[in-house]
This record gives structure tokens, C-alpha cells and sequence, in this order.
């Protein structure tokens, strides 16, 4: 496994120890997640590209704790580092900040084959309905950012986000998109 020295200064590694047996999802979703695994394996099988296209994954809706456990099996099946990247530790409210610490994050990922969780990513889905400050002005810019970033990366990216965060159609486009069972009562 190559060395991640420079991700392990900006997030948690995580030793992967769930498998594909270890999660309740329905087959359709399992299937999908597979099917993602099939297709980042036989992207690496080909050879190793300079940069991008990265694989963008959204979790969306379940427990923090199933969701993490769908990043490591992942991760162990792929035989790849797993970092969980703590959000409230890289958002800033000064303005150019966050992108400043999220370039950190993903060029210390460029080429370490290590998949980036970023749990808890609601914060960049935020909608901004109405413009109070600056910062509000640029959020979008944020998410635009870790799009872009994620595209370019020579890896994956998995974004987890509650089932109440509604991404746009255009996030829903760049990404994979895996949905959790919402519990009805």
C-alpha cells in the first residue's frame, strides 16, 4: 500500500474492516456499490492516469455508522488506504479558506490511492436561499471546488450526506449515487 505521511496529517485513517457481507442494503443498492467496485478495479487494472477521471460516490440518507461502514468495505475489497476527512476541521468562514484547506486534502491524495470519506458532507450542500453575508454569497463555490477536485483526482471520493440534504440535479450528474432506505414509521 503506497504511503499516505501527507494524507495522515490531514485526515483520520480508518482500517477498513467491514465487507460486503457486513451491510443491510437492499440488493439494488449493494449491486450498485459492487458494480462501482467493478468498475474503479478494472479502471486500475488498465494503468494508472496522471489525473482523473476521479470516482465521485454519494451516500445519501442511513446512519453515519452504516455509511462508514459501506466507505470500508469498499476500501477493503479495492485493497485501498481509507481517510476520513473530519469537514468541520477544513471549512473556514473566511472566504477562500475552505478551498485552500480542501487543495490540501486532495493534493495529498493526488496518486497515494487512497479513497477520501468525507462524512458528514451536508455543509457543502448547504442551500443559500437568501444572501446575508459573503460568505453566503460564495458557498456554492465550495462544493463547486470539491467537484472539480474530485473529477481531477486519480481516485475516489465518497461524499455522505443525511437524506434531507437535496443535492441538484447537476451534483446528481458527477456523482454515483447510492441511497440508503429511509426507516418509516
Amino acid at each position: 500500500m503506497p504511503q499516505h505521511s501527507r494524507l495522515d496529517a490531514l485526515a483520520q485513517r480508518i482500517e477498513p474492516k467491514a465487507t460486503w457481507d457486513d451491510l443491510a442494503l437492499p440488493p439494488r443498492e449493494l449491486a450498485k456499490l459492487r458494480e462501482i467496485a467493478g468498475d474503479i478495479r478494472q479502471r486500475r487494472a488498465v494503468g494508472p492516469t496522471p489525473a482523473g477521471p476521479g470516482t465521485g460516490i454519494l451516500l445519501s440518507g442511513g446512519t453515519a455508522a452504516a455509511k462508514a461502514q459501506v466507505a470500508e468495505a469498499l476500501a477493503r475489497d479495492l485493497g485501498l488506504g481509507l481517510f476520513r476527512v473530519d469537514l468541520s476541521t477544513v471549512v473556514s468562514k473566511f472566504i477562500g479558506e475552505t478551498e485552500k484547506n480542501l487543495g490540501r486534502v486532495f493534493d495529498a491524495a493526488q496518486g497515494s490511492g487512497a479513497i477520501l470519506f468525507f462524512d458528514e458532507a451536508d455543509a457543502l450542500f448547504d442551500k443559500r436561499t437568501e444572501v446575508k453575508d459573503s460568505h453566503d454569497r460564495f458557498a456554492h463555490i465550495e462544493l463547486d471546488y470539491v467537484l472539480q477536485r474530485i473529477e481531477a483526482l486519480d481516485g475516489i471520493a465518497i461524499l455522505a450526506i443525511k437524506s434531507t440534504t437535496r443535492p441538484s440535479r447537476a451534483v446528481l450528474r458527477r456523482l454515483k449515487v447510492v441511497r440508503f432506505p429511509t426507516k418509516r414509521s
